[in-house]
């Protein structure tokens, strides 16, 4: 079993945080006025970047390890969440933009699927109980 660690630490006297992971520069957690001031991250922005990123880096080092050109790789995500306390992500839409001169749509869609079944621990923990879609578009560079 491998541990990670990560702290965080409160920066103001509302609810404004610095978390940290390793020797990292720190990203800055708050929430919406008037709970907080709005100047961070909130909890649940942070969860889709991390899918966001922890899927990107998947599929972008298999493209590399096909030995696939690519110019540029872009994930946008989106989420809903219900309205009433816990107020938890119900659905996860995922779009993959890839810019490249050598891979095909079933290339591009298979490694999004090895990420998915795989690769991505984001992806596995969130996928039970929260519903994600998938987009992808391939754009010649």
């Amino acid at each position: 079993m491998t541990q990670i660690m990560a702290s965080l630490k409160l920066i103001d006297n509302k609810v404004m945080f610095e978390g940290r992971s390793r020797d990292n520069n720190h990203v800055t957690l708050d929430y919406f006025p008037p709970i907080g001031e709005g100047k961070g991250y909130t909890g649940l922005e942070l969860l889709m970047i991390s899918l966001a990123g922890c899927s990107a880096t998947s599929i972008v080092s298999m493209l590399r390890k096909m030995k696939k050109d690519i110019t540029d790789f872009k994930v946008e995500v989106t989420g809903d969440r219900k309205e009433c306390h816990p107020t938890v992500l119900t659905r996860i839409m995922l779009k993959f933009t890839l810019i490249s001169t050598d891979t095909n749509k079933d290339e591009l869609e298979r490694v999004i699927s090895l990420s998915e079944e795989t690769y991505c621990p984001v992806w596995a923990m969130l996928k039970p109980t929260c519903e994600i879609q998938v987009a992808s578009e391939i754009l010649l560079s």
